[in-house]
């Protein structure tokens, strides 16, 4: 397993060994030692895992202190467009975005730190799954909206389907305003 710095400070990319044969394939999906080396050791909590629709955008979602989640994020099946928005305070990338493709070809992976915005669009009908370093809390969930003209994300779809609670959240400049510069 091969962990890589994003452009972002604090973004990995992880990249698994896969051995392949007739039979099928084999990959370590979760290896503690290798993330080690990048200073990163979370405490696995909780892990989710979601079926969408292709043409589905999630996000962009975080949690706020002291809730605040760090995430591993991989594609079981399908196809999806992962996003990563630094939201920390007096970063140097504040407001910057990452996008990746994660599929069930490449088995790439995504860490995302706290104080990072998380989503991902839906290329091909996708089984998502994730790791968190905190447990879900309703009262501390925050977002910023999809389509926000200053982040101006090509999300990769045409049609995007959008759940009506993500229709709704502030501006990337309304989240700034609210909470002074970040997270």
């Amino acid at each position: 397993m091969k962990v890589t710095a994003t452009p972002i400070e604090g973004l990995f990319e992880i990249h698994p060994v896969i051995f392949k044969d007739d039979r099928g394939y084999f990959f370590e999906s979760f290896r503690k030692e290798a993330l080690l080396t990048q200073g990163i050791d979370k405490d696995w909590i909780q892990e989710n895992q979601s079926f969408s629709k292709a043409g589905t955008i999630r996000g962009l979602h975080f949690q706020n202190d002291p809730h605040a989640q760090a995430k591993l994020v991989k594609v079981i099946s399908g196809k999806v467009l992962d996003v990563a928005v630094d939201l920390r305070k007096g970063s140097k990338s504040y407001g910057k975005v990452f996008c990746k493709i994660l599929d069930d070809q490449n088995h790439h992976m995504l860490y995302v730190p706290e104080g990072f915005a998380h989503g991902f669009s839906v290329l091909e009908d996708a089984v998502f799954s994730y790791k968190c370093s905190n447990y879900y809390n309703k009262a501390s969930e925050g977002g910023v909206i999809w389509n926000d003209p200053v982040l101006n994300i090509d999300w990769q779809v045409d049609l995007p389907i959008i759940s009506a609670k993500d229709q709704i959240l502030p501006s990337f400049e309304e989240f700034t305003e609210l909470t002074k510069g970040g997270l």
